[in-house]
């Protein structure tokens, strides 16, 4: 009998076990194979093509990290992508000149082809920009250094930014030397957005799930320069001198790296299109080696770099100038905020109609682009209007300087008085573009455009970049000289940089100089800009003192005075020692003092009211908790956090 009920029970379990097999099936039929986590297609082929990646992954650690070659695929691809961007721009400008060209004998015709060309084209780029990605608009330079100080700028790295910035600017420096705008700042923003995907590569592959720091970021910024020049030492340079607010030594070797892969991929491939047999400079120069200057002429490189120094001066005035103005007019504020294509193809048209060829055009050489301007200023032969030599004069008359039967050197006196205007009004235009290209054209000859572009920048590296650019080494020392005095002419009584301007006119949380961006810092005493007394406490204080003391306040450090009559400061307590004091009060049921319980610190950061705000910065800044206090004759007046020097730097920030 016993048998019999067992079998059965045995019975029954089967039974019940099929029907849930067929329960299973049933709902295994109405669930879709790509929702099963069992099924998987070409499992013995993805096996062994993931054996393969880790072995060619681990093949390639044994030679080094996988960040160098992160590294070196940075310069590469950047180097890749101004190629391009040359490469199409340079067909562009060449189908609008043949198009010109063939319009010959048809004023009204070459006049339209003349303005409506770079006017449609900008606003497009300008249109573009704005409706797909509104934060590819400007350099980008700004942006990047705040990101690099450590401040998070949201969008600005995405790969519809990269897009967008890569086809806005090739349509703005398609319009050619009418806009008169570059291409280096946006292409340290766009190395930069590169450098981000490729640091998130670097991690995916070696299974790191922590956040990307700002290595690769460093290096980007000195690879967007290199790439468009082919000059890596400057390039390098660049961004210790503009992009960091410090430089971490860690970061050197990586940036000459990844820039000398991409200085050495951009010359190959510009070697490669001219059908070149050997690599050179960008814009090679043959300034005499023997005797290449005077040394008397050492004091024409000084004046001229004091003339540089003040020219930069007035530009970067004229420049905040306008920014204001478009800010507070209400007409521009309206089309910049609504209507930027409709801006920028009227501002481009204006700029197109003084170029046209056929009135002032003819004194500005308008028909060249901006790299046959720096090529012609870069010539190393004498601009003399009085040579006999034949040949000298031929190759004079066929400059685009003398086209139309004025002296050149009158041309080039209109070039400079017209080119500023217009630049400062191109710089307004709300399209992707670069700034430090036109100053350097603009400075005029090699030591001229070191000394500008370096004034206007506030860096040194122009002067290595024009030794980099011609390869003519000769002429180093008085480029360092001309830049060094226009620097300390531009420098003079806290004068901003161009690119500190731009990021005080965006209210960038960024301030690389607090001496430029507030002047009366050093004289402005602390107690005059503190706000109400924090919160404190007396050394005797009981729970609940100390209960509302926690509660009103977030800080991790609180004051303790001798007592509230007093204020004798004492030192600081931990929030968290509070906190477990309060804990130990409440579980044992015990009423104790602050002093007999919590451990007060003495050593604490101190500084006097009639300390300046400066001084405070500085200790604020070396502080291990990030909080300093202010006692005047050992009596407390508050204390300082970082919030609150924030709120303070940005009262006495100095408007643009």
């Amino acid at each position: 009998m016993k048998s019999f009920d067992k079998s059965l029970e045995i019975e029954t379990e089967e039974e019940g076990n099929a029907q849930k097999q067929e329960n299973n099936s049933e709902a295994s039929h109405n669930v879709t194979p790509l929702l099963l986590d069992s099924w998987k297609p070409y499992k013995g082929t993805r096996a062994n093509v993931k054996e393969r990646l880790l072995k060619l992954r681990d093949c390639l650690e044994s030679v080094c990290g996988i960040q160098w070659y992160g590294f070196a695929t940075l310069g590469i691809l950047t180097a890749v992508l101004s190629f391009l961007m040359d490469f199409s721009v340079a067909k562009l400008l060449q189908a609008h000149l043949w198009l010109y060209g063939k319009l010959e004998g048809h004023i009204l015709l070459q006049f339209l082809c003349w303005t409506l060309y770079p006017a449609c084209i900008c606003a497009f780029a300008s249109s573009f920009s704005h409706n797909i990605c509104p934060f590819s608009t400007g350099s980008g330079v700004p942006e990047v250094r705040t990101m690099l100080s450590g401040i998070e700028v949201p969008h600005y790295l995405s790969l519809t930014n990269m897009f967008t910035k890569f086809l806005g600017l090739t349509c703005t420096l398609a319009a050619g030397s009418t806009v008169f705008l570059g291409k280096v700042g946006p292409f340290v923003h766009l190395s930069t957005m590169l450098g981000a995907y490729l640091d998130r590569l670097c991690r995916l592959i070696q299974g790191k799930k922590k956040d990307a720091g700002t290595e690769m970021m460093v290096v980007a910024a000195a690879v967007g320069v290199a790439s468009c020049f082919g000059a890596p030492v400057s390039g390098v340079l660049f961004s210790v001198e503009v992009m960091s607010s410090h430089f971490a030594l860690r970061h050197y070797c990586p940036c000459f790296f990844s820039a000398a892969c991409g200085g050495l991929t951009f010359h190959l491939l510009s070697a490669w299109s001219r059908d070149g047999e050997t690599l050179q400079a960008l814009f090679k120069t043959n300034f005499p080696t023997a005797t290449p200057f005077f040394p008397l002429e050492i004091l024409l490189f000084a004046l001229l770099g004091l003339l540089c120094g003040a020219g930069s001066r007035f530009y970067l005035f004229c420049h905040r100038w306008i920014l204001k103005f478009t800010k507070t007019n209400r007409v521009f504020l309206t089309m910049l905020t609504t209507e930027k294509g409709l801006y920028s193809g009227l501002v481009v048209f204006f700029l197109a109609l003084l170029t046209f060829p056929h009135s002032a055009g003819q004194y500005l050489a308008s028909k060249w682009t901006t790299k046959q301007l720096l090529t012609s200023l870069l010539d190393s032969r004498q601009w003399s209007s009085q040579s006999h030599n034949a040949s000298v004069r031929l190759e004079l008359d066929s400059l685009e300087w003398s086209s139309s039967g004025a002296p050149i050197f009158l041309s080039l006196a209109f070039f400079l008085l017209m080119k500023m205007w217009m630049l400062v009004l191109a710089c307004t235009l709300p399209l992707p573009a670069g700034y430090f290209m036109p100053v350097f054209v603009y400075g005029f000859c090699l030591v001229g455009a070191a000394a500008f572009s370096g004034a206007v920048t506030h860096t040194l590296s122009p002067a290595l970049l024009a030794v980099e650019l011609t390869g003519q080494v000769t002429h180093a020392v008085p480029a360092l000289l001309s830049t060094l005095l226009a620097n300390a002419l531009a420098r003079s009584r806290n004068g901003l940089s161009f690119y500190d301007g731009l990021s005080i006119s965006k209210k960038l949380p960024h301030l690389p100089s607090l001496k430029k961006a507030c002047p009366q810092l050093p004289s402005t005493p602390l107690g005059q800009v503190m706000g109400v007394k924090s919160v404190q406490l007396q050394k005797a204080a009981g729970p609940a003192e100390v209960q509302s003391a926690v509660s009103n306040s977030s800080e991790a450090q609180i004051p303790v005075v001798d007592s509230h009559e007093s204020q004798v400061f004492l030192g600081c307590v931990l929030r968290s020692e509070l906190l477990l004091f309060l804990h130990r009060c409440q579980t044992q049921r015990i009423e104790g003092r602050l002093d007999e319980v919590c451990s007060i610190r003495p050593n604490s950061v101190v500084v006097s009211p009639h300390n300046t705000v400066q001084e405070a910065y500085n200790m604020l800044s070396v502080a291990p908790a990030q909080t300093i206090f202010v006692a005047d004759r050992g009596k407390l007046v508050g204390q300082i956090t970082w919030s609150e020097m924030k709120q303070i730097l940005v009262g006495l920030a100095k408007d643009i």
